[in-house]
């Protein structure tokens, strides 16, 4: 039997993949708690939830890597909403580093971000839903966390880091009948992805949202590529010596 999520929380909801989860779970339904940083962009999202006549929209202004405020506002979003059923982390940066920069600060900006946010938020919510028998959590990780890449060497890092924690928490939390959902997109037509120049296999955030939500409802804590043709690609790349890996413009 398919879940149902009637009340979630989706960090990363002001634009791309995290907003059209939103709207679609609203749509269905559920009582959708929208957090980031742009508050207009937020009550955009907002506003044509509500418009729409299914579900509800709470707005809250967020960063992502003001890590000591989650555990409070996560208890608030809860009792507004009347409990939680499901978290998406789908907060994201991703920076393509000229042939010679090499800037510290905004490599751990990303890190911070793609990584070290979404364990803040996974952690809390991991420990609520183990208390409680119950519950799913999908992350956003990325086809680019399969290789370390040249051209986005933190972003890349970020994303195989995440694919790796979702893993360990899913092993420790299964047995308490939580799923944990991992999400490897391959090229999706987003603001983030706007400035490159190739984007092979490129799918609209709508037709992502609905996969990601179709395969965290089946339940069973699957790791999964979005659509499902990258995993052909992830087993090649995986299995690319890296002396070949390294002169791919990639």
């Amino acid at each position: 039997m398919s879940l149902v999520f009637r009340r979630a929380i989706v960090v990363g909801a002001s634009s791309g993949i995290g907003a059209e989860i939103a709207r679609q779970l609203a749509a269905g339904g559920c009582a959708v708690a929208l957090l980031g940083r742009r508050a207009d962009a937020l009550e955009h999202v907002a506003a044509g939830i509500r418009a729409g006549g299914r579900g509800s929209a709470l707005v809250r202004v967020h960063d992502v890597t003001a890590y000591g405020t989650v555990p409070a506002l996560l208890q608030q979003l809860v009792d507004e909403m009347g409990g939680l059923d499901l978290l998406v982390y789908a907060a994201g940066t991703m920076h393509l580093p000229g042939e010679s920069e090499y800037d510290f600060a905004r490599d751990r900006s990303e890190l911070e971000t793609n990584l070290l946010g979404a364990v803040a938020w996974t952690t809390p919510v991991a420990a609520m839903f183990e208390a409680r028998r119950a519950g799913t959590i999908v992350g956003l990780s990325s086809i680019a966390g399969e290789r370390g890449r040249r051209t986005f060497p933190a972003y890349s890092t970020s994303k195989a880091g995440l694919t790796t924690w979702l893993e360990a928490l899913r092993n420790r939390v299964a047995r308490h009948r939580v799923n944990v959902v991992t999400v490897k997109p391959g090229f999706v037509d987003t603001e983030m992805t706007a400035g490159l120049e190739r984007r092979p296999m490129a799918i609209s955030a709508t037709w992502a949202a609905s996969l990601i939500l179709a395969a965290a409802s089946r339940g069973g804590s699957p790791s999964v590529f979005i659509p499902g043709r990258w995993w052909l690609v992830a087993m090649v790349l995986r299995h690319l010596p890296s002396r070949i890996f390294r002169r791919l413009d990639i």
